[in-house]
């Protein structure tokens, strides 16, 4: 099981589509993990580089210096979870897994953010996140 906790997709103020808890996610706990394709790091880029001109949205997470999940074909709703630069939920890759856990209590309807670091917009992508400490750029 990759959800331990309720989640759906809906639409987000922040960008797209977001994951929403459906239920009460108490800090510190898995909300659940993303999955996908495992592929090369050369190959996700590639892929990153044809789903951003085609469509803008891209479902890749590095899980090493060489391998990335390629989460694009997922069915995991934690797939949409969006960036912010104060999230209530940390990404975290074990054993070549990718996994949230949430940083605080989530209440339900409320979205599930993640903060993604270094990505493949390399600061040419404006933040959405509405943040009072937003960093401005992905």
């Amino acid at each position: 099981m990759t959800q331990k906790f309720a989640v759906t997709v809906g639409p987000s103020a922040i960008d797209g589509q977001g994951a929403f808890a459906a239920e009460p996610i108490p800090a510190r706990r898995k909300i659940g993990e993303v999955r996908g394709e495992f592929v090369s790091l050369a190959e996700a880029r590639r892929r990153a580089r044809e789903a951003e001109r085609r469509t803008g949205r891209i479902f890749m997470v590095a899980v090493s210096d060489q391998r990335a999940v390629d989460a694009s074909a997922s069915t995991d709703p934690l797939r949409f979870a969006n960036h912010a630069c104060e999230p209530n939920a940390q990404l975290k890759v074990q054993q070549g897994r990718v996994a949230l856990y949430a940083l605080h209590d989530i209440a339900p309807g409320e979205e599930i953010t993640v903060r993604y670091g270094p990505t493949h917009h390399g600061g040419r992508l404006r933040c959405q996140c509405g943040a009072a400490r937003c960093i401005g750029t992905l």
